[in-house]
């Protein structure tokens, strides 16, 4: 007679039928069961060094391949360390499922904290005000459903991290299986769309404005369908980013924090915005000038109107969307499709501020392919490649300003680089510090990583918060380590440069061509971009 699998099996099952083929754990006393289940027929349970990379490997791989990630954590303060990067995958609307355990059913007493290894009043309640939906099984039956709901409710559109807990008991009690369902898009009203359609076409001189739910729900082609036929310009938020690339007439290619940007999109009689809130990051805190008026898409009814008010809002996924409205619009006859706007390029390379930074940005896209996924962190370094790098494709960037949590990049390199896919990380000597010990991750599993730490001394951003705010720096110095001792401990070579050049763009070159970790340190005291804030005065 055959063994009937546990419920931690069925689970690595689901995660393998659902086409997923790799989660990020690490083990603790309350969640073995996933790891003594390991066969050649599971998905790979790679593991990290800090529970706060689970979730972070698991945005990172969800970012890059559109499906869900899974990160398994242990109880009690191995599920609180991973609040953090929780956070940031529901700012990002990243379709993360975090499965932690729980102490036993059998010790468990309601309402009460009897002192149980791990145990916590109310493990699920950390991350109920950051996620989709939370849930908590207690016997192998509610298990199967539990795990089937939250990955259905993370793929669903508009998409977010859910988190699930299993008690450890209920982990190795025979499980019953159960099969992927279909993520479920939002269709649009006829009406919402019609009325779209109309405000569209009165319009001679539509900007979009697309965001990240543009790539959520794989609508590129039919946005650049909607760009070419109205000849308008395309202007991205940084999680759209790669949406069209250079040579592309509506590819705009700036943030639009610069002036010229700024311009183009004041200037329109129609802004469609299309899988974008309109968030403080983008809009210099709601300052941009906004046309008189505005046609929303969005799948999540609270994004429709709560920083804009719209003339026309639709609530529905954005290919759905933008498929119907193709459908109703006639041939437009505009201007060509936007103002050049190479001039603020030629503006920034005059910038005395910004020259340097101009020239660590083109040394990087001299070496970056369209294989390759760039991991940015909340550094000075990462801020200027976040918004004015040259992204190849959609998913090829992964830039941490949802909620703008410091040391996102290394761990979440992990997430693309387990499919294969090569990885550059751009972080501060600051932020590769909250994550550190992954750098034995990357090399005990020989990732293809490469991790370019910007070293400027301190955290660069905030000492210059303080100098433009007239204040004395502070608390923003550190001590940087011998970043050639430090990559010899992991066994990862290390390149050091005091200067951006040919010298560093080779670097670089070899070592993402190696295929393994690598690190790469630039010392250099970089400028923030105007899409920091204390430049939005500029």
């Amino acid at each position: 007679m055959t063994q009937q699998k546990s419920v931690a099996r069925t689970y690595l099952d689901y995660v393998k039928a659902s086409g997923t083929p790799v989660l990020f754990g690490l083990p603790g006393v309350h969640n073995l069961a996933f790891w003594s289940d390991l066969d050649q027929d599971t998905p790979t349970i790679l593991g990290v060094r800090h529970e706060q990379t689970t979730v972070y490997a698991a945005d990172g791989f969800a970012r890059a391949t559109g499906r869900a990630g899974f990160a398994l954590t242990t109880t009690g303060p191995g599920a609180a360390n991973a609040v953090a990067a929780f956070g940031e995958a529901a700012a990002s609307g990243s379709p993360v499922v975090v499965i932690a355990s729980e102490i036993s059913t059998k010790l468990a007493r309601p309402g009460t904290v009897r002192g149980v290894l791990h145990e916590s009043r109310d493990q699920a309640g950390m991350f109920e005000p950051l996620a989709k939906a939370v849930y908590r099984p207690r016997t192998p039956a509610e298990a199967s459903s539990a795990l089937q709901q939250a990955v259905a409710t993370a793929m669903d559109w508009p998409r977010g991290p859910v988190y699930l807990d299993v008690p450890t008991d209920v982990l190795w009690m025979p499980g019953i299986p159960c099969a992927p369902v279909e993520a479920r898009r939002c269709p649009p009203a006829d009406g919402a769309i019609r009325a779209l359609a109309d405000l569209v076409t009165a319009s001679s001189n539509v900007v979009l404005w697309c965001g990240g739910g543009v790539v959520q729900s794989d609508a590129q082609e039919e946005v650049r369908e909607l760009a070419k036929l109205l000849h308008a310009p395309i202007v991205t938020t940084f999680a759209a980013r790669g949406l069209t690339a250079p040579g592309d007439p509506c590819h705009v290619g700036l943030p639009p924090h610069e002036p010229e940007v700024a311009k183009v999109i004041g200037q329109a009689d129609l802004l469609l915005a299309i899988g974008t809130d309109f968030d403080g990051m983008m809009t210099r805190n709601w300052q941009m000038p906004m046309p008189a008026r505005l046609g929303v898409i969005n799948c999540d009814v609270e994004d429709l109107s709560k920083n804009y008010p719209p003339d026309v809002a639709v609530l529905g996924d954005a290919r759905e969307s933008v498929l119907a409205l193709l459908a109703l619009l006639p041939p437009h006859h505009t201007r060509p499709a936007h103002d050049d706007v190479s001039d603020a390029w030629r503006r920034l390379e005059q910038e005395p501020d910004s020259r340097a930074a101009l020239e660590f940005v083109r040394t990087v896209d001299a070496v970056v392919d369209d294989r390759t996924v760039v991991v940015c962190d909340m550094a000075v370094a990462g801020y200027w490649y976040g918004g004015y790098g040259t992204v190849a494709r959609p998913r090829a960037l992964q830039y941490p300003v949802g909620w703008g949590t410091l040391g996102y990049a290394l761990p979440a390199s992990i997430g693309p680089s387990a499919t294969g896919q090569q990885t550059l990380v751009i972080c501060g000597d600051g932020g590769i510090m909250f994550g550190l010990g992954e750098l034995a991750t990357i090399a005990q599993e020989r990732l293809p990583v490469t991790v370019l730490v910007v070293d400027d001394g301190g955290y660069g951003m905030l000492a210059y918060d303080q100098e433009v705010a007239g204040h004395q720096q502070e608390g923003v110095d550190l001590h940087s380590p011998d970043w050639t001792l430090l990559g010899n401990a992991f066994g990862i070579p290390v390149a050091e440069f005091d200067e951006t050049g040919p010298d560093l763009a080779k670097a670089l070159r070899v070592a993402l061509e190696t295929g393994g970790p690598q690190l790469v340190v630039l010392r250099a005291d970089l400028t923030p971009p105007r899409t920091t804030s204390p430049r939005w005065f500029s």
